[in-house]
Protein backbone atom coordinates (compact mmCIF):
# COMPACT_ATOMS: atom_id res chain seq x y z
CA UNK A 1 0.00 0.00 0.00
CA UNK A 2 1.07 3.56 -1.22
CA UNK A 3 1.27 6.11 0.79
CA UNK A 4 1.43 9.54 -0.41
CA UNK A 5 3.38 12.40 1.17
CA UNK A 6 -0.39 14.71 1.69
CA UNK A 7 -1.90 11.08 3.41
CA UNK A 8 1.45 11.58 5.91
CA UNK A 9 1.46 15.06 6.36
CA UNK A 10 -1.84 16.16 6.74
CA UNK A 11 -2.51 20.15 6.48
CA UNK A 12 1.04 20.83 7.93
CA UNK A 13 2.68 21.51 4.93
CA UNK A 14 -0.45 23.79 3.11
CA UNK A 15 -0.42 25.46 6.73
CA UNK A 16 3.50 26.07 6.81
CA UNK A 17 2.96 27.65 3.52
CA UNK A 18 0.30 30.25 4.22
CA UNK A 19 1.69 31.10 7.47
CA UNK A 20 5.12 32.36 5.31
CA UNK A 21 2.80 33.83 3.02
CA UNK A 22 1.21 35.81 5.85
CA UNK A 23 4.31 36.66 7.88
CA UNK A 24 5.79 37.97 4.37
CA UNK A 25 2.07 40.89 4.22
CA UNK A 26 2.36 41.42 7.84
CA UNK A 27 6.44 42.23 7.56
CA UNK A 28 5.64 44.37 4.42
CA UNK A 29 2.93 46.15 6.87
CA UNK A 30 5.37 46.73 9.51
CA UNK A 31 7.95 48.15 7.05
CA UNK A 32 5.21 50.61 5.87
CA UNK A 33 4.58 52.03 9.10
CA UNK A 34 5.52 55.59 8.21
CA UNK A 35 4.33 55.31 4.46
CA UNK A 36 1.66 58.40 4.12
CA UNK A 37 -1.51 56.50 2.81
CA UNK A 38 -0.36 52.95 2.98
CA UNK A 39 -3.53 50.63 3.61
CA UNK A 40 -2.79 47.60 6.28
CA UNK A 41 -3.43 44.39 4.48
CA UNK A 42 -3.69 41.05 5.99
CA UNK A 43 -5.61 37.61 4.78
CA UNK A 44 -7.89 34.78 6.54
CA UNK A 45 -5.79 32.28 7.33
CA UNK A 46 -8.47 29.41 8.02
CA UNK A 47 -10.61 30.59 4.68
CA UNK A 48 -7.20 30.44 2.60
CA UNK A 49 -6.32 27.02 4.29
CA UNK A 50 -9.88 25.19 3.90
CA UNK A 51 -9.30 26.72 0.08
CA UNK A 52 -6.10 25.51 -0.25
CA UNK A 53 -7.43 21.87 1.00
CA UNK A 54 -10.18 21.50 -0.98
CA UNK A 55 -8.11 22.36 -4.32
CA UNK A 56 -9.96 25.84 -4.75
CA UNK A 57 -6.80 27.93 -5.12
CA UNK A 58 -8.51 30.56 -7.93
CA UNK A 59 -6.77 29.49 -11.02
CA UNK A 60 -8.87 28.56 -13.51
CA UNK A 61 -8.56 27.52 -17.50
CA UNK A 62 -9.50 29.12 -20.72
CA UNK A 63 -12.51 28.03 -22.35
CA UNK A 64 -11.35 27.16 -26.08
CA UNK A 65 -14.00 26.83 -28.76
CA UNK A 66 -11.78 25.39 -31.78
CA UNK A 67 -9.33 22.62 -31.73
CA UNK A 68 -6.58 24.90 -32.95
CA UNK A 69 -7.22 27.30 -29.87
CA UNK A 70 -3.68 27.52 -27.67
CA UNK A 71 -4.22 26.19 -24.46
CA UNK A 72 -3.80 28.59 -21.87
CA UNK A 73 -4.50 29.28 -18.28
CA UNK A 74 -4.87 31.83 -16.25
CA UNK A 75 -2.88 31.82 -12.39
CA UNK A 76 -5.10 33.76 -9.81
CA UNK A 77 -3.45 35.92 -7.28
CA UNK A 78 -1.43 33.97 -5.85
CA UNK A 79 -3.11 31.67 -3.29
CA UNK A 80 -4.70 34.13 -0.78
CA UNK A 81 -7.09 36.87 -1.12
CA UNK A 82 -5.57 40.02 0.34
CA UNK A 83 -7.76 41.99 2.52
CA UNK A 84 -7.80 45.83 3.49
CA UNK A 85 -7.29 46.15 7.45
CA UNK A 86 -9.88 48.20 9.28
CA UNK A 87 -7.85 50.28 11.73
CA UNK A 88 -8.70 51.06 15.47
CA UNK A 89 -7.61 54.81 14.96
CA UNK A 90 -6.60 55.53 11.62
CA UNK A 91 -3.69 58.24 10.95
CA UNK A 92 -3.88 61.65 9.09
CA UNK A 93 -2.25 60.56 6.67
CA UNK A 94 -4.45 57.68 5.49
CA UNK A 95 -1.92 55.00 6.85
CA UNK A 96 -3.80 52.31 8.29
CA UNK A 97 -0.85 50.34 9.68
CA UNK A 98 -1.07 50.25 13.56
CA UNK A 99 2.22 49.03 14.72
CA UNK A 100 1.34 47.25 17.92
CA UNK A 101 -1.54 45.28 16.07
CA UNK A 102 0.97 43.94 13.31
CA UNK A 103 3.52 43.40 16.22
CA UNK A 104 0.84 41.43 17.91
CA UNK A 105 -0.59 39.48 14.98
CA UNK A 106 3.46 38.88 13.88
CA UNK A 107 4.06 37.13 16.98
CA UNK A 108 0.94 35.07 16.95
CA UNK A 109 1.34 34.35 13.55
CA UNK A 110 5.29 33.28 14.09
CA UNK A 111 4.41 30.87 17.08
CA UNK A 112 1.07 28.98 15.30
CA UNK A 113 3.94 28.42 12.23
CA UNK A 114 6.46 27.07 14.80
CA UNK A 115 3.51 24.67 16.44
CA UNK A 116 2.94 23.68 12.36
CA UNK A 117 6.88 22.90 11.95
CA UNK A 118 6.98 21.10 15.31
CA UNK A 119 3.99 18.60 14.02
CA UNK A 120 5.53 18.50 10.57
CA UNK A 121 8.73 17.86 12.28
CA UNK A 122 7.12 15.00 14.66
CA UNK A 123 5.53 13.43 11.45
CA UNK A 124 9.05 12.80 9.50
CA UNK A 125 10.45 11.56 12.90
CA UNK A 126 7.32 9.01 12.89
CA UNK A 127 8.00 8.18 9.27
CA UNK A 128 11.87 7.61 9.67
CA UNK A 129 11.04 4.87 12.28
CA UNK A 130 8.75 3.54 10.52
CA UNK A 131 11.11 3.03 7.84
CA UNK A 132 13.86 1.62 9.86
CA UNK A 133 11.30 -0.61 11.53
CA UNK A 134 11.75 0.69 14.95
Amino acid sequence: MAITFEKALGIHESAMRLRGERAGMLASNLANTDTPGYKARDFNFQEALDRQMTGRNGDFSLQTTQHAHIRGGVKGLGSVDALYRVPNQPSIDGNTVEEQVEHAEFMKNNLEFQASFTFLNSKFKGLSKAIKGE
